[in-house]
């Protein structure tokens, strides 16, 4: 056999003889860089551990050297401070108070020198804290570092500042802090500034961003908070207050009707349907026909202040699903005016007594909405009264097409209602008046038709800067003319839900008038607001269900 053709012996790499020794080195080079690893990641923890100990134990002793620790912090329980001062009580008198506020900002300026500003109801006072004896450096800190809108506990000394504090609205004052407790921490994260909720619209489109109706609706509870806000929420009380107060002096009873009800008995299809058991049950349009039932029930005169559901589709500006109504209806001896002229009383008491008592809340709103002081009333105190075609004249004399109205087919606009309204001022310098003899044709069945001409009836709308805030007429009180006037409007008196209302006047019933307000509206037309949701506590209309 020939050199060339023995059998070659494999390279040992070929055999992997020497793959073994090699695989063996690089794992004991894996092994010893993973023990470096190892050790390297426990002296890292060793010295981070040592760190944290030194830093806890440099704290304790900051703390076990804090003179101030028991001045601040959380509320302690058995906190023995003076009793609190609202910022409206503070005098110029240098003396210690306590309150209770929110913190409307917080920043710390050195080591030694913090700032809040302090919220209550809109009302903001600057608050200081300066390093001395025995104001440590921690409780600086602390202080400067409060969370927004957190409510705090703070006792300190009332002083007058060098320079007006011009970022608050109490400017000429300030609380030099003693002592200061979180009682509750808010969020560190709002969703939305109480700050940027405040800030006037602006003139222009150039003006400062501000937070738009949308968002501050959705989290109202934070835009209730500003001033402005809290201002308007004044006015909403007392337009409820006074109006209360002029009924109960004339009289008036205070009745509570229901707002769950068996029948849409007013005609129409706006009205909310709840599952009530078995059956559909409604929500109530108005308590229109429970007051004239209180009348039938010989209480003469009677109010309410309670809910009032429309299932409208409206989404303008003055228009609300579920509304707050101001409601009356009251008896009288010869002539539906003689109500009237107590409506026409009511109202002028109740938007004169609004300009006396609230003046202050009056003045933060214009700032942010300017109309809000220059509510015309009557010169003389007495309501301005034009008859509906004397309105329908005024309109022609300017021009509007008034053909339709002529003809008593429709009542006016709100286009019509609010030229007629600025006319009006121009011409009698009120914007607050009434308009009296509307159209039979655009009223309720249950309206008493004007004995002299049947095309009018003796019905009254109120309006205000020349939209409508009030509804009212003299009540049909026979129960022929009644069920005849349901039916020339297309209702069945056989229909469910009007048998308990027509019964009352089977029994007989005196003459009686009265008239269903919108107290938002009211809120809303005074102020000059630009929606009526401002001056809605938390408004529903079709779009909002909350909050």
């Amino acid at each position: 056999m020939a050199d060339s053709e023995l059998p070659t012996r494999p390279k040992p790499e070929e055999t992997g003889a020497a793959a073994a020794p090699a695989a063996e080195g690089d794992s004991k080079n894996a092994s010893k860089n993973a023990a470096k690893k190892a050790a390297k990641e426990k002296a890292k923890a060793e010295k981070a551990a040592a760190r944290a100990a030194q830093e806890k134990a440099q704290a304790a002793a900051q703390e076990a050297n804090d003179t101030a620790k028991h001045l601040y912090g959380k509320l302690p329980e058995s906190d023995d401070a003076n009793p609190t001062t609202r910022f409206t009580d503070f005098t110029d008198e240098e003396k210690e108070v306590t309150v209770v506020a929110r913190v409307d900002n917080a920043r710390v300026q050195s080591a030694k020198l913090a700032f809040l500003m302090l919220r209550q109801q809109g009302q903001k006072i600057q608050a200081v804290i300066a390093a001395a004896e025995p104001i440590s450096r921690q409780m600086i800190k602390f202080t400067g570092g409060l969370n927004v809108n957190s409510i705090v506990k703070v006792t300190g000394l009332i002083k007058k500042p060098e320079i007006p504090i011009s970022s608050a609205t109490i400017q000429h004052l300030e609380i030099h802090i003693r002592k200061v407790y979180m009682i509750s921490e808010a969020a560190q994260m709002l969703p939305m500034q109480v700050k940027d909720a405040e800030r006037p619209p602006p003139v222009d489109a150039d003006g400062a961003p501000i937070v738009t109706l949308k968002t501050r609706l959705d989290n109202r509870v934070l835009d209730l908070q500003t001033e402005t806000s809290q201002a308007i929420t004044w006015i909403s009380s007392g337009v409820a207050q006074l109006f209360s107060e002029y009924m109960i002096k004339s009289g008036s009873r205070w009745i509570f009707t229901p707002k769950l009800v068996g029948a849409a008995t007013e005609g129409g299809s706006n009205v909310f349907e709840v599952k009530y058991f078995k059956r559909t049950g409604y929500l109530a349009q108005s308590p229109q026909l429970y007051k004239q039932m209180c009348i039938a029930g010989d209480m003469e005169n009677v109010f309410e202040i309670a809910p009032v559901f429309r299932a409208e589709d409206s989404n303008t500006h003055r228009h609300l699903t579920e509304f707050a109504g101001l409601d009356f209806e009251k008896t009288f001896d010869k002539h539906y005016h003689e109500v009237l002229e107590f409506a026409e009383d009511l109202l002028v008491f109740i938007l004169s007594q609004l300009k006396e008592r609230y003046a202050a809340q009056i003045a933060t709103i214009q700032k942010s909405y300017p109309k809000a002081g220059d509510f015309k009333l009557p010169k003389n105190g007495k309501a301005l009264r034009l008859n509906y075609m004397d309105g329908v004249a005024l309109l022609k004399e300017a021009g509007v097409d008034m053909s339709e109205q002529e003809r008593f087919e429709n009542d006016f606009s709100t286009a019509m209602e609010k030229q007629l309204g600025q006319i009006i001022r121009d011409k009698y310098d009120t914007d607050f008046y009434v308009l009296d003899k509307f159209p039979m044709a655009v009223r309720p069945f249950y309206t008493k038709a004007d004995p002299s001409d049947a095309r009018f009836s003796n019905s009254y709308d109120f309006f205000m800067r020349g939209e409508e805030i009030m509804s009212g007429a003299q009540r049909i009180n026979d129960i022929a003319e009644l069920e005849e006037s349901m039916r020339s409007k297309g209702l069945d008196p056989t229909q469910e839900g009007f048998e308990d209302y027509l019964n009352a006047f089977r029994q007989g019933c005196p003459p009686h008038a009265g008239g269903g307000l919108g107290m938002n509206r009211i809120v809303m037309f005074f102020l000059g607001l630009p929606n009526v949701r401002l001056a809605s506590l938390f408004p529903r209309d079709p779009q909002r269900l909350r909050p």
